[in-house]
This record gives C-alpha cells, sequence and structure tokens, in this order.
C-alpha cells in the first residue's frame, strides 16, 4: 500500500474560516509539485462554521517528513497565525484499501 494517511483538523478563530482557506489554498497549490504527496485535500466541515479538514495521503514516512518541513510550510506559518484558533488536531492512519488508490 502507501504511506501514511492523515486526517488533520484545523480550527478557525470565530468567523474567519473563509480566510484561513484562501491561505490555505496556496498550500493546496504548492502541493502539486510536492514529490510523494498523493493526496492533499481540503475540506469545509458541514456542521462546524469554523472547522477545516485536511485528507493528506503520501508515499512514505520520508515524503510526509518533507512536506512538513517544506519551505512552503514555514513561509505560511505567519499568515495562518492570527487565524487559527490553536495548533491543528492530527490523527495518523494506515491505509489498508479502497477505491481510488
Amino acid at each position: 500500500m502507501s504511506g501514511p494517511a492523515i486526517l488533520a483538523r484545523l480550527i478557525s478563530k470565530p468567523g474567519e474560516r473563509d480566510a484561513l482557506t484562501t491561505v490555505l489554498e496556496k498550500l493546496v497549490a504548492a502541493v502539486e509539485d510536492e514529490p510523494g504527496t498523493l493526496r492533499y485535500i481540503l475540506h469545509h466541515d458541514a456542521k462546524e462554521a469554523d472547522v477545516v479538514w485536511f485528507y493528506e495521503l503520501y508515499e512514505s514516512q520520508e515524503a510526509f517528513e518533507a512536506h512538513s518541513k517544506s519551505e512552503t510550510m514555514a513561509a505560511l506559518g505567519p499568515e495562518l497565525a492570527p487565524l487559527v484558533g490553536g495548533r491543528a488536531e492530527l490523527t495518523f492512519l494506515s491505509v489498508v484499501g479502497g477505491k481510488g488508490l
């Protein structure tokens, strides 16, 4: 199968989800050229107005670590800081199988 999968939950400060999404869309665009990042999908939560989710899938642990330490991640930190209401919650998963893999 592939490497790690991650569900990342980010909570914006009240009313800042759209602004947070705009910054996160820059990250989505940047991973297009990131080797080893297989899926990187941004979602709005259907019930919680200030919550966004990422589904991430990497070909290896090394690819995930490279993504986490990328220049883009570092550069966007100052833009994200005033919009988020705390640290991202990360849930690490191991892919078993499914459609689209």
